[in-house]
């Protein structure tokens, strides 16, 4: 395990230096793309007659397990980290779009594409079950905007989007794993639940989510209180954030929305009561740090994943009516949600912007929890089937649309966001 960490951050290291050196783009694409490109010209050697590249980086990604580093290291600690710094004055400001995108549009959005999937499949000849089409709509629905955010805010993005963003990637994540839980349950199990049985299954995973959040992040919060060294306030957060998903995976309950949860109470309650102004620099400088290193690890996994993912042409082809799929889901989601709340008249309206539709949808990438999602799938061919899908859909998504969303933000609003954003109000 040494050997393999150490290998696996020299070549995260190496990406992450060549992207700052030269490449210049946004830290997550750049550090992916750096290591897409390397794959690829491992690949040309291995065709050319020389596989030793290939061969010895293959042997690296095969020994990591994608789904459960990320479940249950990377995706708490990046949740964690996020929440930490979300004003919940803000959060509470632009409740209704946040809550709707983030349960809402995770259920209607899984429904849509797994509609046109299924179509989709039919069309190149893959006879593929209606729950392995509902299987991919859940795992492929929760946006992962962690590469999109540094784009929005240097772009000038208006408060109102980059904190709707920010809100939805906190809990539709926890929705999306949630949902897939269930269906993977009625795999397994061969019979769909009541909707009764459903509806409960979703509660206890989702408000015992909340519900464990509440209680860990105030136990913390307490203990916090009590001491007054950044050692200490460092290591019980760390405790928190590792040691809670152990819990809520051992409670049956999302991890995900128990860190979300968790790190918005010691974001707010901790870091303004608990906490002297030295604790506060040495523990926002620990998880900002966290957050950097655990997305350039995942971003650098994701483009080493291409080296044992075999697909073909008609593979590609597939994955691109299914990324269209997945953008014309989202449209239908942002779409209608927008126009209820300009309806309502209310102080909803200081949250829509002129271009929010536009942004959310095409600002909506997907990404790591996805590909986990679909590894963590049954053995068989279906698995192999959706998951070289959802990985070309996901490369597609952060390489297209996490490079365009700064040029589209920029030309909705120029040089002057905040002026013009009021101007909208």
């Amino acid at each position: 395990m040494l050997d393999l960490a150490a290998a696996f951050i020299a070549l995260t290291t190496f990406f992450t230096y060549i992207n700052y050196r030269f490449l210049r783009l946004p830290p997550t694409i750049g550090v992916m793309l750096t290591a897409l490109v390397l794959s690829l010209i491992a690949l040309g050697f291995s065709a050319l007659g020389y596989p030793v590249l290939e061969t010895e980086m293959q042997e690296i990604v095969r020994r990591i397990d994608f789904s459960s580093v990320l479940m249950t290291w990377f995706l708490p600690a990046l949740l964690f980290a996020g929440a930490l710094h979300v004003n919940l004055d803000d959060l509470r400001s632009y409740k209704w779009p946040i809550g709707i995108l983030a349960t809402g549009g995770v259920l209607i959005s899984t429904f849509v594409v797994a509609w046109l999937a299924f179509f989709i499949f039919e069309l190149f000849g893959w006879h593929i079950d209606f729950i392995y089409c509902l299987l991919f709509g859940a795992l492929i629905s929760p946006t992962d905007p962690i590469a999109a955010m540094g784009i929005l805010k240097s772009s000038g993005a208006p408060q109102p989007l980059q904190t709707t963003i920010v809100g939805e990637s906190l809990f539709n994540d926890g929705t999306a794993v949630v949902l897939f839980s269930i269906l993977l349950g009625v795999l397994s199990l061969g019979e769909m639940p009541t909707l009764g049985g459903f509806g409960l299954l979703f509660a206890k995973e989702a408000i015992g989510g909340i519900l464990l959040g509440i209680a860990l992040g105030y136990g913390v919060f307490y203990l916090l209180r009590q001491v007054d060294e950044h050692q200490p306030s460092v290591m019980l957060t760390l405790a928190l954030v590792f040691g809670g998903s152990a819990v809520a995976t051992h409670l049956h309950v999302s991890a995900p929305i128990v860190m979300a949860v968790a790190g918005l109470i010691i974001g707010n309650q901790g870091r303004k009561t608990a906490m002297t102004e030295s604790t506060r620099r040495y523990v926002d400088g620990f998880w900002e740090l966290i957050d950097e290193i655990l997305n350039a690890l995942l971003f650098a996994l994701i483009g080493l994943e291409l080296l044992i993912l075999p697909f073909g042409w008609l593979h590609v082809v597939a994955a691109f009516l299914l990324g269209g799929a997945v953008l014309l889901s989202r449209v239908l989601t942002v779409v209608p949600m927008i126009m209820a709340l300009r309806k309502l008249r209310s102080s909803a309206d200081r949250q829509i912007t002129r271009g929010t539709v536009r942004i959310l949808s095409w600002g909506g990438l997907r990404g790591g929890v996805s590909v986990a999602l679909a590894l963590s799938l049954p053995l068989g061919e279906e698995r192999d089937l959706l998951l070289n899908l959802t990985y070309i859909v996901v490369l597609v998504s952060i390489l297209l649309q996490g490079l365009t969303v700064g040029p589209l933000v920029r030309s909705l609003y120029g040089n002057e966001p905040e002026r013009e954003a009021a101007d909208a109000h």
